[in-house]
């Protein structure tokens, strides 16, 4: 009995939140860095799984076989997904399992509202009413627009900006109706039924916010989703007076927060404009200039791209998303490997938007065990390319883009790119010449000094290694 009433102790499992909390911080500190980020994610879900525990031991929980069968059913669908999915399928996984952190949200605001009104005859009190509500609004917009960005990604959905006529007048609309619904559920009104109307403006709106946002801007996207879910459990948390869920949706909320204001930078573009105008899977015609001509693009093979690499002394890799379709990134440090025994530096220049999601090339070139000293930031590399015999582009295109330097036209002038137009020779992996996930054409392919190696990235980077081992 003693055992049992210690446990339960107020004071005990606020101690066990804090020792949570404290997991949570220096988990997400140890995400700071690649060599770190795999400890970071198992201190936090040591920390969440202690917060889990600590509020099951508070008395009014109950229905723990329900309980049980929840985690039961989530375990057996998220640890296969986990362990099956692709690493170029990771942007879509997180999409889609934040949208259910979102949705999980939504329903829990209603059924607490559901549950004070059959138990209390009426409205929760204001403090808990009124996070309640925001909670309802921002989770049903994280689900249902993750939703959608996973079917862009997923290319269930063209990856094109989709627009309707008035988009903005009807998005307007749907935010002032969940609004207003739920500023009259605050001023007293009592109703279930009002209460689902907010819940449905708030899903509509989550599917048009995220339509007319281009394919280009999806890492943006999936931050800013990101920190709705955070808010939306912070304010889950503070409806449900749980200590540990606030702390950990305000984890989430400002980390993700950061992340989509530092990507909005790196791409030269404030969020309104992003979420205003974006941009991506337009057609646009590879090689034409303004007249309609087709511009000529020197091809090259595996030979001579081994050439040009062995007798170099600094080489530099630009990886985009081509390298992660291709799951080529343990080949390309297998030829980085052979270049370096060979005295050539080798490093990996890291666009901040390269991918679909924040940090896509890290993540796939920490897998490869590719050295993280290797790993070179746009801005501390981007100084380098000068003095770099070679720049080897794979897969990478919008990131790479001189228009964004040179045009003023184009929808991505402005955006910091990798200049690897500056370094004095240029190989470019492709499958084809079709444009990237901006859809706009590359004017870096047409340089003199640039020369393009058609085919599988991976396929490519093993037959240039073979040509290099044989040199």
């Amino acid at each position: 009995m003693y055992t049992a009433s210690f446990l339960s102790d107020p004071d005990f499992i606020r101690v066990l939140y804090i020792f949570a909390f404290g997991c949570f911080i220096y988990g997400l500190h140890l995400l700071n860095h690649p060599r770190s980020a795999r400890r970071g994610n198992i201190v936090a879900a040591v920390g969440m799984a202690i917060a889990v525990v600590a509020t099951l031991l508070y008395d009014f929980v109950g229905d723990y076989l329900l309980i049980v069968l929840g985690i039961g059913l989530g375990t057996a669908v998220g640890v296969p997904a986990a362990r099956s999915v692709k690493m170029t399928a990771m942007p879509q996984m997180v999409a889609l399992f934040n949208g259910v952190g979102g949705g999980a949200v939504a329903l829990i605001s209603f059924v607490e509202y559901r549950e004070a009104l059959e138990h209390t005859g009426g409205n929760p009190v204001l403090e808990q009413l009124i996070p309640i509500l925001f909670a309802g609004i921002v989770g049903s917009i994280s689900f249902w627009g993750s939703n959608i960005a996973f079917g862009k990604l997923q290319e269930i959905l063209p990856g094109r900006p989709i627009q309707l006529p008035g988009q903005k007048f009807i998005n307007l609309g749907l935010l002032a109706t969940a609004v207003g619904c739920a500023i009259a559920i605050a001023a007293g009104t009592e109703s279930q039924g009002l209460f689902l109307v907010i819940l449905v403006s708030a899903a509509v709106l989550g599917n048009m916010f995220v339509l007319p946002i281009g394919g280009a801007d999806m890492p943006v996207v999936i931050s800013l989703l990101n920190a709705f879910t955070g808010l939306s459990a912070a304010a889950a948390g503070m409806a449900l007076d749980n200590v540990a869920l606030i702390v950990a949706g305000m984890l989430v909320g400002a980390s993700g927060s950061i992340l989509t204001k530092q990507m909005a930078e790196a791409m030269n573009r404030s969020i309104a404009n992003i979420f205003a105008g974006g941009f991506g899977g337009v057609s646009v015609t590879p090689g034409a200039d303004g007249d309609g001509e087709q511009k000529p693009v020197r091809s090259t093979d595996a030979a001579d791209v081994a050439i040009q690499l062995a007798y170099a002394s600094k080489v530099v890799v630009a990886p985009g998303y081509g390298m992660a379709v291709a799951q080529a990134q343990h080949t390309v440090r297998e030829l980085a490997d052979e270049l370096e025994k060979r005295g050539i530096r080798v490093d990996f220049a890291i666009h901040p938007v390269a991918g679909r999601m924040p940090g896509h090339m890290n993540v796939l070139l920490a897998e490869a065990d590719v050295p993280y000293d290797h790993l070179k930031e746009m801005d501390e590399i981007n100084p380098e390319f000068a003095q770099t015999d070679v720049a080897l582009v794979i897969g990478a295109n919008d990131v790479t883009n001189p228009a964004a330097r040179e045009n003023e036209g184009s929808p991505i002038y402005g955006m910091p790119i990798l200049d690897v137009d500056k370094a004095a020779q240029v190989i470019v992996l492709k499958r084809s010449m079709n444009t990237g996930f901006a859809g706009i054409d590359n004017p870096l392919f047409y340089n003199e000094n640039t020369a393009l190696l058609f085919g599988d990235a991976k396929e490519s980077v093993a037959a240039v290694l073979s040509a290099v081992k044989e040199l």
